[in-house]
């Protein structure tokens, strides 16, 4: 009797084992599944702001180390969770540059997890960027894009706000954005994910057809430029590959077999309408991540503090014609010696196929993001949620106020934009630079925009006190 129930009792402990086992292995293989990795859920939960402290015993010699971009060691806090010897580094080039140049030490930053101990990472996430809203008062650019690249189904950048202290001093609000590597790679593509590039010049007096994805010869030393920025160790076999479509481009020929087609259309229908001069589009040529797989090439998106028309706000002469920018062309996006070029806007466009397709993705995109309210109550919900941060923001750019109007200035210029793209997909407003030139009597009104109020280098010139 006694022995019957101790058989009865450890009958049931293994099968309550059993069944917990069964629990722990499916919730590990959840976890391991890259399409649903645990850092999206966690860090990259948009609905709140979450907290990043930096712990580094030397954050003002870090500061001062600026210019190297070197990596240092730090603790990471995640929402309390701690993250010890990862790699932390200052991010950006000419913003860095402009940022040290007027005094102010708010960069941008790189978190990769994995930079001193191989395979560590934030629940699969190995490497993380900090925006820090540089030439941006409304705090909306980057967030704001990559919302729209991600509705049209262009693999994006996660994002989430977080409220950044160091070694437990309030530092400031920044944008945590997912930084296409491995983590990202295999959440949009699987395990057995292709290439990723992010072609970039050394400098902007060399030709850089690379990086406009021109096709110069066969010979892999030619691509430089796209080849030195690969994420992962790149294969003859796959330099040669992605030369093949390259080639196909220039050619104009079997597009299909080179070009994941529709994808590219429905990144460069979002691309073209927040108007970001500082990429592929714009004379720089850069400013994206090219993926490879098959053959096939992506564009993917990156870097938007200079879209909504304010990349000449830091030129000597700065253009701050809102009508120009809010009517700007979305058939000839660019001057014809810039179009010529960039091969993978333009020879698309020369297929009656696909220019009717790209046509049809911006009638799609104007429907349901704009014409039903999702980005009126997107941008509500965002400025909601962050704006007693940006109040209390001791390291901002700009005051509450301008927050405030930047905020407001960047809700007008993207629902006059949806205005005059709607007349141009009607043939109501002229779609091209060379149609524009002869008539813009039916161009929207955008008078009541004032671009720089989106932010533009003259602000970093003001004093402390007239900022907060």
């Amino acid at each position: 009797m006694c022995r019957s129930g101790v058989m009865r009792r450890m009958s049931i402990l293994s099968v309550s084992l059993a069944v917990l086992l069964l629990v722990f292995c499916m919730k590990r293989a959840a976890q391991a599944d890259p399409a649903h990795p645990e850092y999206a859920s966690l860090l990259f939960d948009d609905s709140r702001v979450h907290t990043i402290d930096i712990q580094m015993e030397d954050w003002e010699g870090f500061l001062e180390q600026a210019s190297r971009k070197e990596y240092s060691s730090c603790t990471i806090v995640i929402d309390g969770e701690i993250c010890e010897q990862a790699g932390i580094r200052v991010k950006g080039h000419n913003s860095r540059k402009l940022i040290e140049k007027y005094g102010w030490d708010r960069y941008s930053l790189k978190v990769e997890f994995d930079h001193y101990i191989p395979g560590q990472s934030y629940h699969g996430l190995d490497k993380l960027a900090l925006d820090t809203s540089f030439q941006d008062n409304s705090y909306l650019k980057s967030c704001l894009t990559y919302d729209m690249m991600a509705h049209m189904g262009v693999p994006s950048p996660l994002t989430s706000y977080v409220w950044v202290t160091v070694n437990g001093s309030p530092w400031g609000l920044y944008l945590a954005v997912e930084e296409p590597e491995d983590a990202f790679a295999c959440r949009n593509y699987g395990d057995d994910h292709g290439q990723l590039y992010k072609p970039d010049y050394k400098s902007l007096e060399d030709e850089n057809a690379d990086v406009a994805l021109r096709y110069v010869d066969d010979d892999p030393d030619s691509y430089e430029n796209i080849f030195r920025k690969a994420r992962f160790d790149v294969s003859e076999a796959e330099k040669l590959a992605l030369i093949r479509s390259l080639k196909c481009l220039s050619e104009g020929e079997a597009l299909e077999e080179a070009v994941d087609v529709e994808e590219v259309l429905r990144y460069f229908t979002v691309q073209v309408f927040v108007v970001n001069l500082d990429s592929y589009l714009g004379r720089t040529g850069h400013n994206y991540f090219l993926y490879e797989e098959g053959g096939r090439i992506q564009m993917l998106p990156w870097d938007y503090n200079l879209a909504y028309g304010t990349y000449t706000l830091g030129m000597p002469d700065p253009e701050n014609d809102a009508e120009k920018y809010v009517n700007y062309p979305i058939d000839t996006p660019a001057e014809g010696e810039v179009m010529k070029k960039r091969p993978l806007f333009h020879q698309l466009m020369l297929q009656e196929e696909y220019f009717r397709e790209y046509h049809r993705q911006f009638d799609r995109f104007l429907k349901t993001y704009f014409e039903n309210g999702v980005f009126e109550q997107k941008v509500d919900e965002i400025t909601e949620l962050i704006s007693p941060y940006v109040a209390k923001d001791p390291t901002a750019f700009c005051s509450f106020e301008d927050y405030e109007t930047g905020v407001e200035t960047i809700r007008n210029f993207c629902l006059l934009r949806a205005q005059s793209v709607r007349g141009q997909l009607n043939g109501e407003i002229p779609s091209t630079i060379r149609g524009q030139s002869v008539d813009q009597s039916s161009f929207v009104d955008a008078s009541s925009v004032w671009i720089p109020d989106m932010g533009e280098i003259a602000d970093l010139k003001q004093p402390a006190e007239k900022r907060r």
